[in-house]
């Protein structure tokens, strides 16, 4: 059963421009797994990576209820599985988290299921 439904819009340059405002807006965001991840690309790529990793928090965010702030960043971890599927390893929520992630030139949409335990 769902328990919860979270989407999120994220502009790139908008994400971009924070990380070469403050090179540790990265490390604010991600957690030391995530950033693990990071470091693995460059260029465009590391930015849809950045984006799109706060993209699913604020979407996980929304599908728990509570948005931001109660849910911090560092609560909720994505991480891209062998075949390079986005997978969220570790989240408050007791039930399971599914995540999709997509990208356009300019934006990355993210989208949260949360799944009641059965």
């Amino acid at each position: 059963m769902i328990a919860g439904l979270g989407i999120d819009l994220t502009e790139l340059a908008r994400i971009e421009a924070a990380q070469n405002k403050n090179t540790g807006f990265a490390n604010k965001v991600l957690t030391p797994n995530e950033y693990a991840q990071f470091t693995k690309f460059s260029g465009a790529r590391a930015v849809e990576y950045l984006a799109g990793r706060f993209s699913v928090k604020e979407s996980y965010a929304k599908a728990y209820g509570t948005g931001l702030g109660q849910v911090q960043l560092q609560d909720v971890e994505t991480l891209d599985d062998d075949k390079g599927k986005p997978v969220i390893t570790r989240h408050p929520y007791p039930g399971q988290a599914l995540v999709s992630i997509s990208h356009t030139a300019t934006l990355v949409m993210t989208e949260v299921i949360l799944e009641a335990q059965a």
